[in-house]
């Protein structure tokens, strides 16, 4: 099986380019599922029904959220329509959304996609690991799902770290995203889980995070706001990992970074290009 994830999509630039992306990497890679966090999507904060529909027309299968899942209000209505748009697990219970679900690849596999927050330097929430464990014995890689990725949104490569290795054999694929910076420690963990600390982000990198630099120079320098972040618009890099998975086991095989246009030097998975 052939998945691809793209990192957390920040503003028009990174919404435009992911858009246009998804359609062609979908052909060029004969890929069978592809999962991008949309978090950032409207103005660089939360996700618009509009921009959901459109990322899902382009061909993404499913959508992940994070901390700024709800910064658009609507999103309280409109993401109990959308069983293909997941909030992060351990909200509180009653929060609107789920933060789970079970989907069908193009090669027919089904595939769990699990999105949950991580609490260091974040909000208090439920712990992360428990409220994944809860979704995996429910539905464990090889009985209730052929494949499971894990979108664990965090701030720290600490919480992340221990979080795949606690996870690895249990889970195909565990990415993070969050902070907008792609890692390079994207591997196979020993029990053969697919783990990148985070994906980076599908936007401009000339910015802060995504974000027009002058703003958070100005917050950094006298730690007084003067206006609201603004997300910058030049090219966007379309950011994420590409995962080859065994259809027998549910586990990686192989796993490579993701990098296209945008400023960033290139990377994508030879292994599918040959």
């Amino acid at each position: 099986m052939r998945l691809l994830f793209l990192g957390d999509v920040v503003g028009r630039s990174g919404r435009k380019a992911a858009i246009a992306a998804i359609p062609e990497l979908r052909r060029r890679y004969d890929l069978d599922f592809v999962v991008i966090n949309g978090e950032n999507a409207a103005g660089g904060f939360g996700i618009s029904e509009s921009i959901l529909t459109e990322l899902l027309d382009a061909g993404a299968d499913v959508v992940t959220l994070g901390n700024h899942a709800f910064d658009q209000k609507e999103t309280l209505v409109y993401i109990e329509r959308h069983d293909r748009l997941i909030r992060p697990v351990n909200f509180p219970k009653g929060t609107p959304g789920r933060g789970a679900g079970l989907f069908k690849a193009r090669n027919d596999a089904d595939v769990l996609v699990v999105n949950v927050l991580g609490r260091v330097f974040m909000a208090d929430m439920d712990c992360p690991f428990n409220a994944v464990d809860a979704e995996v014995e429910a539905c464990p890689l090889g009985q209730g799902a052929d494949v499971i990725l894990i979108d664990f949104h965090a701030e720290t490569t600490s919480e992340k770290q221990a979080f795949g290795h606690y996870f690895d054999g249990r889970a195909s694929v565990i990415v993070g995203t969050h902070t907008h910076a792609p890692t390079a420690d994207e591997r196979i963990l020993p029990s053969g889980t697919a783990y990148m600390s985070d994906a980076g982000m599908c936007g401009d990198y000339e910015s802060v995070l995504g974000m027009q630099v002058e703003e958070p120079i100005n917050r950094f320098r006298t730690r007084i706001p003067r206006q609201r972040f603004e997300p910058s618009d030049g090219p966007a890099t379309v950011s994420g990992l590409a995962v080859e998975i065994d259809d027998r086991t549910g586990l990686a095989t192989r796993v490579k970074a993701v990098r296209l246009g945008g400023v960033l030097q290139s990377s994508e998975p030879e292994f599918w290009l040959s």
